[in-house]
């Protein structure tokens, strides 16, 4: 792989973007890339909106990624994801969590939260929509929704299953490296 793949990883404050990304630069450096990873906080506390950034190929310059340029964009709310679809190559996939949380203007009533947002999506992206945060219910631990999502988004990049496997008991707390390998596998299905 000599061309430079960018994944783009986004939802609100408290979500777990921060070790997804971890997992995905773990996954890269052990795969033998060059990897940039860079975080940008609209507003760190809950509720506000965390991208990541994560580029990797031969030999990466820049850690952001421009828009229009995005291979994978992993949204982890819809909102979210409709922010920054424009960040999507034509040929992109978006994997969303469907799910919901009011950002501040919809809370206090300024901004109303838009209908129909993967509806309008699926119109002009290729989009994957799953309801995450139940299926992590159902495995007994709603934390681990976003390695569901990332389960599904590694069916779209170019690792082993087993190396995802190794680097996620690496990553994790070691308390929960059963659950979260279980989230993976229901996500990868």
């Amino acid at each position: 792989m000599a061309e430079t793949k960018n994944i783009m990883i986004v939802g609100v404050g408290g979500q777990g973007t921060l070790l997804t990304s971890r997992i995905l630069g773990g996954i890269t450096v052990k795969a033998g890339y060059d990897v940039k990873l860079s975080e940008v906080h609209g507003m760190a506390q809950r509720g506000g909106s965390v991208v990541t950034y994560v580029r990797y190929g031969e030999k990466v310059a820049e850690p952001i990624v421009e828009e229009g340029q995005a291979d994978v964009l992993i949204a982890f709310e819809r909102l979210e994801a409709l922010r920054y679809a424009h960040f999507l190559k034509k040929d992109g996939v978006i994997i969303v969590n469907d799910q919901r949380i009011d950002p501040m203007p919809v809370v206090t009533g300024v901004a109303s939260y838009p209908d129909n947002i993967i509806e309008d999506l699926e119109k002009e992206y290729k989009v994957i929509s799953v309801d995450a945060m139940k299926e992590a219910i159902e495995l007994g631990n709603s934390r681990v929704f976003n390695v569901i999502i990332l389960g599904i988004a590694a069916k779209h990049m170019d690792f082993e299953k087993e190396m995802w496997l190794e680097v996620i008991k690496e990553t994790v707390p070691p308390k929960t490296v059963d659950i979260n390998i279980a989230a993976f596998e229901k996500g990868f299905e």
